[in-house]
C-alpha cells in the first residue's frame, strides 16, 4: 500500500523537528529554556526540509495540481424549483402507487 504523498510529507516534516528537539532536550540547560529549544528545533526542522524534503514536496504540489486539474463532479445546474417540484412529484407517484 502506498501512502498519499501529503501524509509521507507531513510526517517526515514533523520528524525533522520533533528529532532535532529531542535531541537538544538531552543537553540540561536546554531542558531549562524548552521554549529555546523550540526555537532552535524549528529552525533546524526547517533548514532540513529545505534541503532534504524537495521531492516530497514537489509530490504533494504534483497532487494538489492534479486534483485541482480533474473535472468537477456533475453537479445538477438545474434550479432548486425544478428539483423541489421532481421530489414532489416522485413523491405523489409514490403515494399514488400505494408505496409509503
Amino acid at each position: 500500500m502506498k501512502l498519499p504523498p501529503v501524509v509521507v510529507y507531513t510526517v517526515l516534516r514533523l520528524l525533522a523537528f520533533l528529532v532535532p528537539f529531542g535531541l537538544l532536550m538531552l543537553i540540561p540547560i536546554m531542558r531549562e529554556y524548552y521554549w529555546l529549544t523550540a526555537i532552535f528545533a524549528a529552525l533546524i526542522g526547517f533548514s532540513l526540509s529545505l534541503l532534504f524534503l524537495r521531492r516530497p514536496l514537489s509530490d504533494v504540489s504534483a497532487s494538489v495540481a492534479a486534483r485541482r486539474a480533474r473535472p468537477a463532479q456533475t453537479v445538477d445546474t438545474r434550479p432548486d424549483e425544478d428539483i423541489e417540484d421532481d421530489a414532489v412529484d416522485a413523491s405523489r407517484r409514490g403515494e399514488a402507487s400505494g408505496e409509503r
